[in-house]
């Protein structure tokens, strides 16, 4: 898999690139659309994070974050699987159909901020 080299990330000292996972996750039936960026970590530099449309009538719970998690590590390397799900309704995307990865992941910089203070 080859994505923009402006998305790949450093997590736990990986290089991880977000594309794979993304292409895992909407292989799961409960998945409509992913995108994957890094989450701020203290300890780790970043965690990989999953942003995840459900498909029509399914819930999120924790049950289905567990298997998604199981999902992604059966069929990638254990450090590529996210380490944190989170449901949304819309991915932000271009009007040419592609995710923004780039407005989510500022989103996680700005909430690392508030929630720790550093910049």
């Amino acid at each position: 898999y080859q994505g923009r080299s402006d998305d790949v990330f450093k997590a736990a000292g990986y290089r991880i690139g977000p594309s794979e996972i993304e292409n895992c996750l909407v292989k799961h039936p409960a998945v409509a659309n992913a995108a994957v960026v890094p989450k701020p970590d203290a300890d780790r530099g970043a965690v990989v994070k999953a942003y995840v449309v459900l498909t029509p009538g399914v819930q999120g719970n924790g049950a289905l974050v567990a298997d998604l998690q199981a999902h992604v590590k059966g069929q990638l390397a254990p450090y590529e699987y996210p380490k944190e799900i989170e449901f949304i309704d819309s991915l932000p995307m271009t009007t040419t159909g592609k995710v923004q990865r780039r407005v989510l992941r500022l989103q996680e910089e700005e909430r690392w901020t508030a929630q720790t203070g550093r910049g």
